[in-house]
């Protein structure tokens, strides 16, 4: 294995699920993996397969030691009870994402940690990915002007024995909070925070007690307009999951999932393509496509480095608690089916 930036930090992962094992690939790459913590016999046995300490229980692990950092893939409902404690110890996090179950214990969360000084990094992996850096490049730099419209869809069929797992049935576990967070968190990262939100729900496919499907209407602060949907019960190729190319699970498509369009141009992606005329503005004429290259590279490496840079005082984090908090707002005011000015009701620090 060929080390790249492997920094001196010890970093610790909370849950060994799969996410978690995901986050320690790329930690034993870029720093020193801490420790595992994680009641499961499975856990146990993944710290004896990488040589470190195995703890049953966060508290466990703080008497014993205290690490640089530690990545937080616990299941929702642990994020912050969990990253409480570890903010309390004084202990940089990236917690997955959503950061919360709940806007009231995310708000305690992110307060904490802004009194404490202590950084507090949200898993939206997506946003450390060369597409979206090479994208939000483009847009700040006016490649397709004025923002006027943006779409984005998250159509994607997840098979039946999925749901044999009886909380994935149950609210707070469809597609809007799984899947489309992660959308969310994209556009307002390239378009700029969301202030209205109007959305329909329906779970009239799968019949579960969570939604299976969402239309979602939104207004940016800029003025731009956007839509969004979301199913998990579609087949089709229109995903990040499926067009990216991001994640090895996923069989790659050619096909792109989102549209941003403006006064100059179009940008499509993940395929980074992009619409313009070489003269005149005008339907009647002919209309070019540009396709941009960029770098591959995991973003989930990029992830880990960037914590490791936060935690040694080199930047900022790029999705920070308030970020991952903002995101989760939208996410709320969507499951919610209603109109809510979002940006402006805020007093939580950056």
């Amino acid at each position: 294995m060929t080390v790249v930036n492997k920094t001196g930090l010890k970093i610790a992962v909370m849950g060994a699920g799969l996410i978690g094992r995901r986050h320690i690939e790329q930690i034993v790459r870029e720093a020193n993996l801490h420790s595992i913590v994680d009641p499961t016999d499975a856990a146990r046995e993944l710290s004896e397969q990488y040589g470190c300490p195995w703890f049953a229980s966060l508290e466990s692990l703080l008497s014993a030691d205290k690490p640089d950092g530690i990545v937080i893939a616990t299941p929702t409902g642990m994020h912050v009870e969990n990253g409480l404690v570890c903010v309390s110890a004084g202990i940089p996090i990236l917690i997955e994402k959503p950061i919360a179950n709940n806007l009231d214990e995310g708000e305690k969360l992110v307060s904490l940690a802004a009194k404490k000084n202590i950084p507090v990094l949200v898993g939206h992996h997506r946003r450390h990915n060369p597409i979206m850096q090479q994208a939000k490049q483009l847009i700040d730099e006016g490649a397709i002007g004025k923002i006027v419209s943006v779409n984005a869809i998250c159509w994607l069929y997840k098979p039946d024995d999925y749901y044999d797992v009886a909380w994935r049935r149950q609210k707070g576990a469809g597609p809007v909070l799984t899947n489309l967070i992660h959308d969310v968190d994209l556009l307002r990262y390239l378009c700029g925070e969301i202030t209205e939100v109007h959305s329909v729900l329906s779970s009239k496919t799968r019949g579960h007690d969570v939604e299976d499907s969402a239309a979602i209407a939104l207004r940016f602060q800029s003025g731009a307009l956007g839509t969004m949907s979301v199913s998990d019960t579609i087949v089709a190729p229109w995903s990040w999951e499926l067009t990216s190319g991001e994640n090895p699970a996923y069989p790659k498509t050619d096909q792109s999932c989102y549209q941003i369009s403006g006064t100059n141009g179009s940008l499509s992606l993940p395929d980074l393509g992009l619409w313009h005329y070489g003269g005149k503005k005008s339907w009647w004429e002919p209309i070019s496509k540009t396709v941009m290259s960029v770098e591959n590279e995991n973003p989930l490496t990029l992830q880990i480095r960037h914590f490791c840079d936060v935690i040694l005082g080199k930047c900022e984090p790029l999705v920070s608690g308030y970020e991952g908090l903002q995101s989760l707002r939208i996410i709320h005011a969507i499951l919610n089916g209603y109109r809510l000015p979002l940006w402006s009701q805020s007093t939580i620090p950056r």
